[in-house]
C-alpha cells in the first residue's frame, strides 16, 4: 500500500485562499506521511509568503502551471503525485481514497468526480456532465484532483510545458500506453470563480470548444489567447 503522498499546489496570486487549503489538507485522516509543496510562479512570492508553517515546502518556479507541477513533482519524495489547485478542496477521505485506490487495482493514477462550490442549480448540471465525460473518457481536468504515481509520471515524461491542457495532455499518453486510471466517486469541491467571473455558459461552451480543438491538433499557445 502506498504510504505517502506529496500534494502539488501551483499557485499565482492565491494569498487570500493558500492558508485555507493547507488547514484543509492537514486535517484529513491519513495513516501515511502526507507531504505539501506550494509552487509559486509569481516572482514576488506573494503567495509563499502568507504560508506561516515550517513543514510546508515552498518552491519559486517560473510561470506555468505544467512548468510549476514539474517543478514541484522534482521536489516530492512521496510515491503518489497529488496535483491540486488553490482553490479546491478534497472529500473528507480522499488521501484515504487515493491511497486504497492505488493500492486495490493496477492503476498508474486517476482523480475525483467534480462538485462547484455554489448553490446555482445551473452548476449541478456542469458537475454531472463533467464527472460522466471523465468517466466515459477516462481523461479528467486538473480541476479533478489528478494524482498519479511518481514513477509513472516521470516515466512518461512529467507535464509539458504547455500554457494551457496539461492536463488533458498528461492524462491522453496515460491512456496511449494502455495504463488504468482509476476514477473516484468522491467529489472534490471547486470555487465557481471562474464560472462566476466570465459567466457560467460563456466559461463552460469556452472549455469545451477549447478542449476539442487541442484534441484535433490546435497548439495550446495559441488557444491560450481565447482562454483569457
Amino acid at each position: 500500500m502506498p504510504s505517502s503522498i506529496s500534494v502539488v499546489v501551483p499557485v499565482l496570486h492565491e494569498a487570500p485562499v493558500i492558508r485555507g487549503l493547507i488547514r484543509h489538507l492537514t486535517s484529513l485522516p491519513f495513516n501515511g506521511r502526507l507531504e505539501i509543496l506550494v509552487v509559486d510562479g509569481d516572482p514576488s512570492g506573494d503567495t509563499l509568503a502568507v504560508i506561516p508553517a515550517p513543514q510546508i515546502q515552498k518552491i519559486s518556479s517560473p510561470r506555468g502551471r505544467g512548468i510549476q507541477m514539474n517543478a514541484g513533482a522534482r521536489a516530492a519524495s512521496g510515491e503518489i503525485l497529488l496535483f491540486l489547485h488553490a482553490d479546491t478542496f478534497l472529500p473528507e477521505e480522499g488521501l484515504q481514497g487515493i491511497q486504497r485506490a492505488m493500492s486495490a487495482s493496477d492503476a498508474v493514477g486517476g482523480a475525483f468526480d467534480l462538485s462547484i462550490d455554489s448553490p446555482r442549480p445551473c452548476f449541478r448540471w456542469i458537475e454531472r456532465a463533467a464527472s460522466l465525460r471523465s468517466r466515459i473518457t477516462r481523461v479528467p481536468y486538473g480541476d479533478q484532483a489528478i494524482f498519479i504515481r511518481r514513477e509513472c509520471f516521470w516515466e512518461i515524461g512529467g507535464y509539458r510545458p504547455f500554457p494551457i491542457m496539461e492536463d488533458v495532455d498528461l492524462m491522453q499518453r496515460i491512456r496511449r500506453r494502455g495504463l488504468d486510471i482509476a476514477m473516484l466517486r468522491a467529489r472534490v469541491r471547486t470555487s465557481a470563480r471562474r464560472w462566476e467571473k466570465t459567466g457560467v455558459c460563456r466559461n463552460t461552451l469556452r472549455n469545451w470548444m477549447l478542449v476539442v480543438l487541442f484534441l484535433f491538433g490546435s497548439p495550446p499557445q495559441r488557444l491560450q489567447r481565447f482562454y483569457r
